[in-house]
């Protein structure tokens, strides 16, 4: 019998197994020890029990041992801030460490100790790691900027003193983490970013990733700020009128010109549309969507099509932000159509956006082709999706007026499907559609009431009883037999559908009083103690209505108008129309709901501001060399002193320029006045 063993690269060993290794003499043990220490905390357990021997170890001579010593107390040394605080020298000797990773770990560990005594050390830490001559150092200086003043909002005023400093850095690992702290800490100083902004936006294809979403967010505003709206039209013309002949006449307004650094932004960020990181993709789609000339927006088309290829997560932002453009813009998708397909290993809300793209792109000319895709997902086995279909069917009808008796008879062959879901949701698009035109299809509400009995989904028989109540008049023969049939069951019934009745009962008593006095005033009766108390108080309030009494003639007389009034269809419309009051990509567009820290873009200004605060002086270096720059000129000191020591003084003198029958002499150097170096110098000076 083979007893099957798991092979496993380390044994697992106790916390207190860990704690002799990290407390062994032995180098090896200890990096050990920490190597098992870091993977415990990479698979989510606790190993906090193990800081104070973990701190001990701070100050190691061994490189790889104090970088998993830092990563450990990056962790924990929020949990642990008094035990972290008896090795903040250490961490303050760190800072000067001649490896930048070891200066980077120790601010990254002392901007994770939330205590604010240690605030005025944070600030002195951050400053001197912002002058660092390492990127990397700079850039952990960027991320203490956000914790310190989450510590500490006071420190506001000093840390923008910082992040001016560090927004100048030329280099691209700097400048996403500089532009989330401006994001964090300031990001209505606008006038930082003026002499920065055409730094960034040629820096931008060479910024890491994450960076790169960071820095287009803040570009996006920033231009929504500094530029006019490219959206005006060309061909615009104003007309001023007066009595004065010498005030009439045509002003033409003036063509749009893009300002080269609203185009120097588009031009920058387009290539980024090849980018493998899809959030960067989405980043640059809003960019265009908000700032670019809408003729110029179509080049994101493909880029957003091809992002559908990814996970069912990356699936769905994406598909939300194609809803809301596609309604605006139906053009940009349109020859994508076939994209929007569903498959039948999409997931239901995939399919849903799917399913609401395509009834934004619906036409004319393409409605024949979406109705027959629209047949097939009827047949689903998803429920809640072959519902969607329907509705997305009965936007259809109502948005393209050709196809609107082909719809409005095809919902009607879904009422004898066998599915209860696609009969309900049949009977409430159908309820919806013939509000347009009921006059033309009473034999549609004959077809849902013979049909009633078998419908058992209380929104459906509700729709079914508001119908008959609407249009009772053009029903007068089923609609009372509708209404015996309700008062056998009107106890059984849900709420929604005892309140159609109710309301059916009032205007059937309304206009065919006759026959359906008696079963009006035992639904009421009915209604009276139920036990529902909405129930209650919609009976007495009918009852007050419809039936007349002293006490309420004068109100009695207004009964018919109150009760059949003629009622505005509905219009059915994309629950995306109104997210573009948010920008794209972001989370509030995703909730419909603003979230906490969303910028709302501003609109475009009716002026641009000044252009010229983005111009950046270039201040040439003062040289004091006529020929060379000083590091160059000391190198061929350098160099001509040592081959001076090789050649003879008559192979310098040969060099000589012609008319020059001495070298000129030199006080300030000590040496010989025929030295190879006085010559060099005097050649250096004379080119």
């Amino acid at each position: 019998m083979l007893t099957l063993i798991r092979p496993t690269m380390f044994p697992v060993l106790r916390n207190e197994d860990l704690k002799e290794m990290l407390e062994s003499n032995k180098e090896s043990l200890k990096l050990e020890a920490m190597k098992r220490v870091v993977g415990l905390i990479a698979k989510g357990k606790n190993a906090s029990e193990l800081f104070p021997a973990v701190v001990k170890n701070v100050a190691s001579k061994n490189i790889e041992l104090k970088k998993l010593v830092y990563v450990y107390l990056v962790r924990y040394a929020e949990e642990q801030q008094d035990l972290a605080l008896l090795s903040i020298s250490t961490f303050q000797r760190a800072l000067k460490d001649p490896n930048q990773f070891i200066r980077a770990s120790a601010l990254r560990v002392l901007s994770s100790i939330r205590v604010p005594i240690i605030v005025p050390i944070m600030m002195l830490a951050i400053k001197e790691a912002a002058a660092d001559l390492s990127p990397y150092v700079r850039k952990t200086s960027a991320h203490a900027i956000q914790k310190l003043f989450s510590l500490d909002p006071d420190q506001k005023e000093q840390l923008i003193e910082v992040i001016e400093k560090l927004l100048k850095d030329k280099s691209t690992l700097v400048a996403g983490s500089v532009v989330m702290a401006f994001e964090e800490v300031c990001p209505d100083r606008i006038d930082l970013i003026h002499k920065n902004y055409r730094k960034l936006c040629n820096l931008l294809v060479d910024v890491e990733e994450w960076g790169q979403v960071v820095i287009i967010s803040m570009l996006t505003r920033y231009a929504r700020t500094q530029f006019t709206s490219p959206w005006k039209e060309n061909n615009e013309k104003t007309f001023y009128d007066s009595d004065s002949e010498e005030k009439k006449g045509q002003i033409e307004a003036k063509p749009y010109i893009m300002d080269p650094d609203h185009r120097l932004l588009l031009r920058n960020t387009k290539p980024l549309l090849q980018s493998r990181n899809t959030a960067v993709v989405m980043s640059v789609a809003q960019l265009y969507w908000h700032l670019a000339p809408k003729h110029e927006v179509s080049i994101v088309t493909k880029s957003l099509v091809r992002l559908l290829r990814s996970h069912r997560e990356v699936q769905y932002i994406v598909l939300q932000n194609i809803a809301t453009m596609s309604i605006q813009r139906k053009g940009m998708f349109e020859p994508f159509m076939k994209s929007f397909y569903v498959r039948s290993t999409d997931a239901t809300h995939i399919k849903t956006l799917k399913l609401e793209i395509l009834t934004n792109l619906a036409n004319e000319a393409n409605i024949s082709t979406i109705l027959r895709e629209f047949q097939t997902y009827v047949k689903s086995q998803d429920k809640a999706f072959a519902a969607a279909t329907i509705q997305a069917i009965g936007r259809c009808a109502t948005n393209i007026s050709e196809v609107t008796d082909t719809c409005l008879n095809g919902l009607v062959l879904l009422l004898s499907n066998r599915d209860e879901t696609v009969v309900a949701e049949s009977v409430v698009v159908i309820k919806k559609l013939l509000q347009t035109q009921p006059t033309q299809h009473s034999e549609i509400i004959k077809h849902m009431a013979k049909l009633f009995d078998n419908i058992t989904v209380p929104m459906a028989r509700a729709s079914i009883l508001w119908l008959m109540g609407e249009y009772c008049e053009r029903v007068p023969k089923i609609a009372p037999d509708v209404l015996r049939k309700m008062a056998k069951t009107f106890t059984i019934e849900e709420d929604i559908v005892k309140l159609q009745t109710v309301n059916l009962a009032a205007k059937l008593y309304l206009t065919n009083s006759k026959q359906t006095k008696l079963l009006t005033q035992y639904i009421l009766n009915l209604g009276k103690y139920d036990q529902n108390y909405d129930i209650r108080d919609r009976t007495r309030f009918i009852r007050q209505l419809i039936v007349p009494s002293e006490k309420n003639g004068a109100l009695n007389k207004y009964a018919r108008r109150i009760l059949l009034a003629p009622k505005p269809a509905p219009v059915l419309e994309s629950a995306f129309k109104d997210r573009d009051r948010y920008q794209l990509g972001t989370l509030s567009h995703s909730l419909n709901i603003k979230a906490t820290g969303y910028q709302e873009l501003s609109d475009w200004p009716a002026v641009a501001p000044d252009q010229s605060v983005r111009n950046v002086e270039v201040i040439e270096p003062v040289r004091n060399l006529p020929s060379s720059h000083t590091s160059s000129y000391l190198l061929a000191l350098a160099n001509i002193t040592m081959i001076s020591s090789i050649f003879p003084m008559d192979f310098y003198l040969g060099f000589r320029p012609k008319g020059i029958s001495t070298v000129h002499s030199d006080p300030s150097l000590n040496i010989k006045s025929n030295s190879p170096v006085k010559l060099a110098v005097f050649i250096l000076n004379e080119i």
